[in-house]
């Protein structure tokens, strides 16, 4: 996302950090090992501009003297890789082109105004995939972003307009099923998303925290 937006982040001994702002949503900084050093990863990001965020990828960080307030808690998530339980109901695709991409992000946006953070650039990273599911009459009315890695899929932006989640999640997970048969798929969710994705098939795994830079807090 950051490369899409013309933004470049830097993986440290213990984290990856922007020196400037993320896009809205995206965290500054992410933990990428236990034990990180709160001073030394809030000096690698932008305090200075507002809305600055940290992923603490194991819930073990202490933010608040740099500043931060606790955003919300989630819990990492883990599926082996296999179809999904129920056979998907919406025909799918992945985004290859701006248009289709422009739809995707308006079915997900549902009207909040941040559609624009999903720029083309993203279209000519390999790794990522778009998913798009349709209705019948050629709606988007699901979809999901994933991000192949070595040894997992990563899933996020999970949405479902007709349904909500338990709708989109079969057809997410036949088309990462398709696309990816032998690997697991992880991500993280909170709250009745998390029981969402515990009905179709994922375990919860360890905590993670993300932090709001917030100094009047």
């Amino acid at each position: 996302m950051c490369r899409a937006h013309g933004l470049a982040g830097e993986f440290g001994e213990d984290a990856w950090a922007a020196a400037a702002r993320t896009p809205l949503l995206y965290p500054d900084a992410v933990t990428l090992e236990p034990g990180a050093d709160p001073d030394a990863l809030a000096a690698r990001i932008d305090l200075a501009s507002p809305g600055a965020s940290v992923k603490d990828s194991f819930a073990d960080l202490d933010l608040t003297a740099a500043g931060f307030r606790v955003l919300f808690e989630a819990r990492w998530i883990h599926r082996p890789a296999g179809p999904p339980a129920m056979a998907p109901d919406l025909a799918w695709e992945v985004a290859g082109d701006p248009q289709t991409l422009r739809a995707w992000a308006l079915a997900w946006d549902d009207g909040a105004g941040h559609a624009d953070l999903f720029r083309a650039g993203l279209l000519a990273d390999p790794d990522v995939f778009v998913l798009a599911g349709r209705s019948a009459g050629g709606r988007v009315v699901a979809g999901a972003v994933a991000r192949r890695g070595e040894h997992v899929v990563g899933v996020s932006n999970v949405f479902g307009r007709d349904g909500g989640p338990d709708a989109a999640w079969p057809f997410v997970l036949h088309a990462l099923h398709r696309l990816f048969p032998a690997l697991p798929v992880v991500g993280y969710e909170t709250g009745e998303d998390l029981t969402t994705a515990l009905r179709n098939g994922f375990e919860a795994l360890g905590p993670l925290r993300v932090w709001l830079h917030d100094p009047t807090a």
